[in-house]
């Protein structure tokens, strides 16, 4: 991940948003967070945005209708979708890591997915 772009965190509970924000800024990434898809769209029409984390399930603009934007309006961007409710198995567009994870299990997910070493 260059620079002078920014990996965005899409996550409704606080309790898991600002503790992972904190995370992976100590590993080294520019971080920017939303709480739901309407703060995420501002983020990535102000910012270039190489990679997101979002949570599935959140109440706006979440689920279906949030990946399916994902996918429409933002192809070639690397996402990794977190989700109690989804199943990794299952048919989806982007990757799926299950909850509860780690903190260092979702950095190595991103870094696989961005094509980079580990931390």
């Amino acid at each position: 991940m260059g620079t002078d772009s920014f990996l965005l965190v899409v996550e409704d509970e606080d309790s898991i948003r600002i503790p992972l924000k904190d995370y992976l800024t100590r590993v080294g990434f520019s971080v920017l967070v939303a709480s739901d898809g309407v703060g995420a769209i501002k983020h990535l029409l102000d910012h270039p945005v190489a990679a997101m984390i979002t949570d599935y399930r959140m109440d706006i603009l979440g689920g279906d209708y949030w990946v399916r934007f994902l996918e429409r309006f933002c192809p070639g961007l690397p996402v990794l979708v977190t989700s109690g409710f989804l199943k990794s198995d299952l048919k989806h567009p982007f990757e799926v890591m299950t909850k509860p994870y780690t903190f260092h299990e979702l950095e190595e997910k991103l870094r696989q997915m961005l094509g980079e070493g580990p931390s």
